[in-house]
């Protein structure tokens, strides 16, 4: 490629709204975008449906001297999975039927694999399972909702100056 191609090929891009730009089956994280995922692991594969992360533990979720990992982060790592999995722009936790299986301990790498068994409305049942090598130290059922607005932004209750209809 000469350097007038690059150049046309830059002007032609930048006209591409970010919508129309499309890779044919790939699949883009909508939701979590500021996730620290330090905390709660990090994307290796998504897919519509599935995802697979990955969690390495460190010493800031240390829960006693002996190196073991509080189950906070586990259970963080397992949440972003299910989420990812859904990869719905505004889907929120709401329920957890959740088992520790087995210690996880600094420095371990956990990963996460989350799949979307239900969809009903606006409801989505997923499965997450950790891992730790061959060991299975996670495994819950999360059951979440996909509201229209962000959860910060729905109104819960009725204000106070509206009559009832």
């Amino acid at each position: 490629m000469n350097i007038k191609d690059s150049k046309a090929d830059e002007e032609l891009a930048e006209g591409i709204e970010l919508e129309e730009y499309n890779v044919e089956n790939k699949v883009f994280l909508k939701t979590h975008d500021r996730i620290s995922v330090s905390l709660s692991g990090e994307i290796e594969l998504l897919e519509d449906g599935y995802v697979e992360t990955r969690l390495v533990t460190t010493n800031d979720m240390l829960a006693d001297s002996h190196g073991l990992v509080h189950g906070g982060f586990i259970f963080s790592g397992a949440d972003y999975a299910g989420m990812a999995a859904v990869n719905e722009k505004n889907v929120v936790l709401v329920a957890a039927d959740i088992q520790f299986l087995s210690p996880v301990k600094v420095h371990d790498e956990v990963v996460f694999k989350a799949k979307v068994r239900h969809k009903e409305g606006r409801k989505r049942n997923v499965h997450v399972e950790g891992f730790v090598f061959d060991i299975k130290v996670f495994e819950g059922e999360l059951k979440t909702v996909v509201t229209e607005r962000h959860v910060l932004k729905l109104q819960l209750t009725k204000d106070e100056n509206e009559e009832d209809l």
